[in-house]
């Protein structure tokens, strides 16, 4: 199989997913949007289903294209509940654990997804890992980032431009062990706007694509 069959595949299984997700959503619902190439899919699926919905975007990426595509999408500002947030994930651990921010808008992504009542990861096969494995993205204040770079260790300026909030993006390449530990020692140096760690406790659902058929997992399954 060559790279564009591999990359045919994951993009079939990337779309399975979301258009399962998109079925999850009913009319005058508000839908927190995710970033990145799986969500890319599921903002196709949702416009061609013509409901009455309320969106909000977690980076202008996602806004421009669901706005384009004839969604409602608003800022988040004077909306304090969501109803479903659906967004993808760079790696999913067994237990639920996520690692997101390949795309640099982690932090709006976990605001988003802690704002709503449910919600729901989409994901190709190959996201899966048996264990979660470094980089871990990271938001940082622009403000003293060196200093905070220091504190992290193993951690540097990734070549991303800046976050939708004009954070620094760097990424911590030390070794994870337990993700609980490591999400609160990162949350806890000063100048961590926000990590790519993503608590199980988060999670309602998972949808993968695997093959022709979408699979179900809640964390721990």
């Amino acid at each position: 199989m060559t790279d564009s069959d591999d990359q045919g595949y994951i993009d079939s299984e990337k779309r399975l997913a979301a258009e399962a997700a998109a079925e999850l959503v009913e009319a005058g619902m508000t839908v927190g949007l995710g970033t990145g190439s799986t969500v890319a899919y599921l903002l196709g699926a949702l416009a061609r289903r013509k409901l009455d919905i309320t969106c909000v975007a977690t980076s202008p990426a996602t806004f421009d294209t669901a706005r384009s595509l004839g969604l409602d999408v608003r800022e988040f500002t004077g909306i304090d509940h969501l109803d479903v947030t659906i967004d993808g994930a760079d790696q999913v651990d067994p237990a639920g654990w996520l690692v997101k921010g390949g795309g640099g808008a982690h932090t709006r992504e976990k605001i988003v997804a802690a704002a709503a009542e449910r919600y729901v990861v989409i994901v190709s096969s190959n996201k899966l890992v048996d264990a979660l494995a470094a980089p871990v993205p990271l938001e940082l204040l622009a403000f003293g980032h060196d200093a905070t770079l220091r504190a992290l260790g193993d951690a540097r300026v990734s070549d991303k431009p800046s976050s939708p909030d004009n954070g620094v993006l760097a990424d911590y390449f030390g070794p994870i062990g337990d993700p609980g530990e490591l999400a609160s020692r990162l949350s806890a140096i000063p100048g961590v706007v926000e990590h790519g760690l993503f608590a199980p406790a988060m999670v309602s659902d998972i949808l993968v694509g695997q093959g022709s058929r979408v699979h179900r997992r809640c964390p721990g399954d």
